[in-house]
């Protein structure tokens, strides 16, 4: 079998980490790329220190990748800022789409030509239930996670003959250091009590579906916003 090469943004920690492990444990080989602020000396692959919110940082990572044979590519890097929206300023408006959707697009624009070649390629970008539905003070996030599931299905439509399929994860409220750290013990609480399945979801459980849409077993998901959130969503 043919050993994939694939790049997770934001892969060092939380949930970019879990998708890492996925992948290496389906016998891809991993690189990462991290923000200038987080290192990867301690962790176990390979990659590149880049800011996202850098149009210049990202061209020039992009210009790097487009050598760097890559044949899944998840984004998932991303930040949020929470404001009310009459008080929302316009450059923390402009970063979170730099970060959530600009990066995206110009990493997915820079593997295409190795994929194509190959007539073989897998693109996850990690969305957000908050781009589906959303709440008070969430919309710059909700509007970058919404025209990533836009871009998402664009490009889809656009290269899946190429054998290239691209699809989001939306995942719901996950169990990682940055979740319990913003919510609290009593926002945990409250939000547990939204949730059908009861709980907060796990980093492995959002990486196992990511590693399936990159994998060799999907082979016909293309172009969809895959909701990942204990029925949260539905209720």
């Amino acid at each position: 079998m043919t050993t994939r090469r694939a790049l997770v943004t934001g892969g060092n920690r939380g949930l970019g980490a879990a998708i890492a492990r996925a992948l290496d444990e389906a016998g891809c080989e991993v690189l990462l790329v991290a923000s200038r602020n987080e290192s990867l000396a301690g962790s176990t692959y390979e990659g590149f220190a880049a800011d996202l919110s850098s149009l210049e940082e990202t061209q020039d990572l992009a210009a790097r990748l487009a050598a760097e044979s890559i044949d899944i590519l998840v984004n998932n890097a991303g930040i949020n800022r929470i404001a009310p929206f009459a008080e929302i300023d316009p450059a923390d408006f402009q970063a979170v789409q730099d970060i959530n959707l600009r990066a995206p697009m110009l990493l997915c624009q820079s593997v295409l030509g190795h994929m194509r070649a190959r007539g073989w390629g897998r693109i996850v970008n990690v969305a957000s239930i908050w781009a589906e539905v959303s709440r008070a003070q969430r919309a710059s996030y909700s509007a970058s996670k919404s025209g990533l599931v836009g871009m998402t299905r664009a490009l889809a439509a656009e290269v899946a003959c190429d054998g290239i399929l691209v699809n989001c994860v939306s995942p719901g409220v996950i169990e990682t250091d940055l979740t319990l750290q913003v919510l609290g013990a009593e926002g945990v609480a409250r939000i547990q009590q939204e949730i059908p399945i009861g709980r907060l979801g796990q980093p492995a459980e959002v990486a196992a579906l990511v590693a399936f849409l990159a994998g060799e077993q999907n082979t016909y998901i293309s172009g969809q916003a895959i909701l990942i959130d204990g029925g949260f969503t539905s209720v």
